[in-house]
């Protein structure tokens, strides 16, 4: 979701050509950033940054899952159980309503994973679960973006889907000399795609900030 640095390019995270397909009112400011999940977020003091730059009808749109679920050595420090996951979730909806602002979940986006029958794989289940059923306990709208993704990416099949994501060969991009084989973060074409979809379930959603959709946006 975070805009990337120039360096990491094409790498581009679905907030960036999201922030277009809005008119004049609207200003978005994108204050994720990669590597970070709830935990961290937090800790680092990020979310309190949010929360003290809201007004009354801002729109928080809530996206983790990523990084929470990392359970790898290394990402020791970012990792945090299902249980904790939500209870930070809760505290973003608290905060974010104690503020008078408009706080929107959205389930983490779909990794590029098929079978070997070419039927798109779920890779966030248990972190996406967690957010529908929280959206359903604290009445708060929520953006499937996984189911919404992995859609896209069956319509698209294992072989074009790659089209979508950063799948570089070998002296492709300067960034990336050696190539990148990478199933999770999008190139810009496939961010495009994804905020697409966000705005497609925004109108969904009956949201008001709909209204502020322009018309280049995708149905």
């Amino acid at each position: 979701m975070c805009t990337q640095p120039r360096d990491r390019s094409p790498v581009t995270g679905w907030g960036t050509p999201f922030e277009d397909f809005f008119d004049s009112t609207v200003t978005v400011m994108n204050m994720a950033r990669g590597g970070r999940s709830t935990r961290t977020f937090i800790s680092e003091g990020r979310w309190q940054n949010v929360v003290d730059s809201l007004e009354e009808d801002d729109y928080v749109l809530i996206q983790f899952g990523h990084n929470d679920e990392a359970k790898e050595p290394q990402y020791r420090e970012r990792y945090t159980p299902v249980p904790d996951y939500k209870l930070n979730l809760i505290k973003f909806i608290a905060e974010t309503r104690a503020r008078k602002a408009i706080p929107v979940l959205i389930t983490p986006v779909t990794r590029m994973v098929f079978d070997s029958l070419g039927n798109i794989q779920e890779t966030h289940k248990e972190y996406s679960a967690a957010v529908r059923e929280l959206g359903k306990l604290y009445n708060t709208p929520v953006i499937d973006l996984d189911a919404r993704s992995r859609g896209l990416l069956q319509e698209f099949g294992p072989v074009w889907s790659k089209v979508l994501y950063m799948q570089l060969d070998t002296l492709q991009h300067p960034h990336y000399p050696l190539g990148r084989r990478d199933n999770t973060h999008f190139n810009e074409y496939g961010a495009r795609r994804m905020a697409e979809l966000v705005l497609a379930e925004i109108r969904k959603l009956n949201l008001e900030l709909a209204e502020r959709i322009t018309q280049k946006a995708a149905p």
